[in-house]
């Protein structure tokens, strides 16, 4: 079997990181000009302010872009980049949620070299150089800190990546301390999108192998066994920390066997209704596991034994329809909303998701069963 896996050369996972921050940088990098990027939520709330002080207690000269907004656009990208070479940035930190990850990968690939944004749309597009990039999560969902794709808005109702190994941070730091502010719904949507990253990775049809599969289990075991734990007590940091461990974990898996059709359906969801990319994957999850269950049954019977509890059916058929129906179990659990028309959607938007989610074929090549516009619609009807 041949395979190649790549991941993010350095992890920490610690508790109070970020109060040790300056350190920790310190101990890698003479250079003293930091870019963070952040959204000014978290800027404000006081939350980034102990790193703060300690990056510039030891010696670093830090610029705080905090602009980034969801699902970023373009300009504001490029308005972020050019404060960035404005104060001639050496080290580009990003601190926060996936967008801010997201941001601060595009701030070190712009700022290292001449490429403009345009041209790195798509796969393996990126030239380089890049500046150092560090990046620190305050939510267990995107898995973006170990992640070799940036995604961004580029019109109206459309999102395009930007996927290149320069991408992948030198660095990815997990301090739960930092998740423990996170309200009980973005909590619960930020967790089921990691959990949707670890399904999607174990079952892929493109490139999934024993590592992404040993990285994919793990990760459900611990979101599976922690995300109503976490949901029901925010400041249980034991459950915290298991969830955001488990969210980087399901990000390396997917970072190397790419996700699918629950991502093609949820992005024109984020794209029209401006629903967060984890609730739009949380809308659409379980229907596209019942449309995947022929092709994927041995697989989903593999995925039931992660989860918590004893009842799991022995044989593959029903353990397959044991672990659907214990995702769709959960996610009502959680209380967050679980139809369209709750966010918005109307039975006359339908068809224009089902023919949007059709243009996300880099996606949809990866679904272990092919997905027609009329299979989308479906599966949109099924979950209003």
């Amino acid at each position: 079997m041949g395979f190649e896996f790549a991941t993010v050369p350095h992890l920490i996972v610690k508790r109070g990181a970020a109060r040790d921050l300056g350190q920790l940088l310190r101990d890698r990098y003479t250079a003293s000009r930091l870019c963070l990027v952040t959204d000014e939520f978290l800027h404000k709330s006081g939350l980034l302010q102990p790193a703060l002080d300690n990056l510039r207690a030891h010696g670093w000269d830090v610029t705080v872009i905090d602009d980034v907004v969801a699902d970023p656009p373009d300009h504001v990208v490029l308005q972020a980049v050019a404060r960035a070479r404005e104060v001639r940035a050496e080290v580009v930190l990003g601190l926060g949620g996936g967008s801010s990850m997201d941001v601060a990968k595009l701030i070190a690939v712009l700022c290292g070299s001449t490429q403009p944004l345009s041209e790195m749309y798509g796969i393996g597009n990126v030239t380089g150089p890049r500046l150092p990039l560090i990046l620190m999560p305050t939510t267990a969902g995107t898995g973006s800190e170990v992640t070799a794709i940036s995604i961004v808005t580029t019109g109206e109702t459309t999102k395009s990546g930007v996927v290149s190994p320069l991408l992948m941070a030198d660095l990815a730091v997990l301090d739960a301390e930092l998740t423990l502010g996170l309200p009980p719904a973005a909590t619960a949507a930020t967790g089921i999108d990691a959990m949707v990253h670890a399904i999607e990775a174990y079952t892929s049809a493109r490139l999934k192998n024993p590592l992404s599969d040993m990285l994919a289990t793990q990760a459900m075991r611990l979101l599976s066994s922690n995300i109503l734990r976490v949901c029901r007590d925010g400041a249980d940091i034991e459950a915290r920390e298991a969830m955001l461990l488990g969210a980087t974990l399901a990000g390396q898996a997917f970072s190397n066997a790419p996700v699918a059709a629950v991502h093609a359906l949820a992005y024109p969801l984020g794209g029209h209704f401006h629903v967060p990319h984890g609730l739009s994957n949380a809308l659409v999850m379980t229907h596209v596991l019942r449309f995947n269950l022929s092709s994927a049954q041995d697989l989903y019977a593999e995925l039931a034994k992660t989860l918590p509890g004893e009842k799991c059916p022995l044989e593959p058929a029903a353990a397959a329809q044991y672990f659907i129906d214990q995702m769709e179990t959960l996610v009502a659990d959680t209380g967050i909303p679980r139809t369209l028309r709750a966010v918005g959607v109307t039975e006359n938007d339908l068809e224009r998701l089902a023919q949007d989610a059709m243009q996300q074929q880099r996606l949809l090549m990866n679904n272990p069963r092919p997905v027609m516009q009329a299979d989308a619609l479906a599966i949109y009807r099924a979950a209003f």
